[in-house]
């Protein structure tokens, strides 16, 4: 199934996107795409549905955020070993984690802005994984069955903010807009094997990145494992996977950076794609 979200921002409806293209409004079977429509037994209900019996909805919608109330927002910086080279960083030995700030999701085609004093704003596609059954020290081999679904994501960062300013890296991927995430939700029947996705992101037509999570350091399974022996994945928390080669910062001989009116555009196998106009901050 692909599951969305649709209207303005903050009062978005539950979806679903039938096999012909058309969204279907779930709004008699659920109240959002959050929570406990995501455990196992409740997506089966509606895997089960008559879907031509629900509404059509009509008019090319708004899409917000494909998950609503996400829980935590949990990313894994340089996951792809090309990509650490291309960084200048090396391959860690274990996962690097560090959180983004729900105040910056938004949806998948929605602006994304270029905050105050921003000189290196920069893109990143990644694999969003999306937890359904809570998981808390679960072994590798039974991980996958704790995911609901897979989604697109952009994560936006700023490289001063993150890499030349003191701290954590959450300030410069938190900023508002630096989280497009969908067009859909996508459920594991639907993806297969989640190693094996091609991915991709385009700035004003010109392609920077072109990968497969075949070549992730560390694959989903291993993530929601390790990442559950120190603390709860709970219903709804997201896992932002890394991000393959051909970021803005990696480009040669000199970095490349995100300027107001460049479209972005990123996609990844069976996924969907997200379309971003930027713009500076007002």
């Amino acid at each position: 199934m692909k599951l969305l979200r649709f209207g303005n921002p903050g009062i978005e409806k539950p979806g679903l996107l039938d096999n012909s293209g058309t969204i279907r409004d779930l709004t008699s079977l659920v109240v959002d795409i959050s929570e406990e429509t995501l455990l196992p037994e409740n997506l089966e209900k509606i895997h089960n549905t008559d879907i031509s019996s629900l509404p059509e909805v009509n008019n090319n919608p708004r899409l917000g955020p494909c998950i609503g109330k996400i829980g935590k927002f949990i990313c894994i910086g340089l996951n792809y070993s090309d990509h650490a080279e291309e960084t200048g960083g090396t391959v860690p030995p274990e996962p690097i984690i560090f959180a983004k700030f729900n105040s910056a999701i938004c949806g998948p085609n929605d602006d994304v802005v270029i905050p105050r004093n921003s000189t290196q704003t920069d893109w990143e596609v990644e694999l969003g994984v999306v937890i359904g059954k809570p998981a808390k020290y679960v072994d590798q081999d039974n991980a996958l069955d704790h995911v609901a679904g897979y989604c697109v994501i952009n994560d936006v960062s700023e490289r001063e903010f993150q890499i030349k300013r003191s701290g954590q890296w959450v300030k410069g991927k938190s900023c508002d807009t630096f989280g497009p995430t969908g067009p859909w939700l996508v459920t594991p029947d639907e993806v297969g094997d989640p190693q094996n996705l091609n991915l991709w992101l385009e700035v004003d037509d010109k392609r920077y990145q072109d990968g497969n999570t075949k070549t992730m350091v560390f694959g989903v399974a291993y993530l929601v494992h390790y990442l559950s022996q120190f603390f709860t994945l709970n219903t709804g928390d997201v896992i932002s996977t890394g991000t393959p080669p051909g970021v803005g910062m990696g480009q040669k001989p000199e970095p490349i950076y995100l300027r107001p009116g460049q479209t972005i555009r990123l996609g990844i196998d069976k996924l969907g794609i997200q379309s971003q106009l930027v713009v500076s901050e007002e």
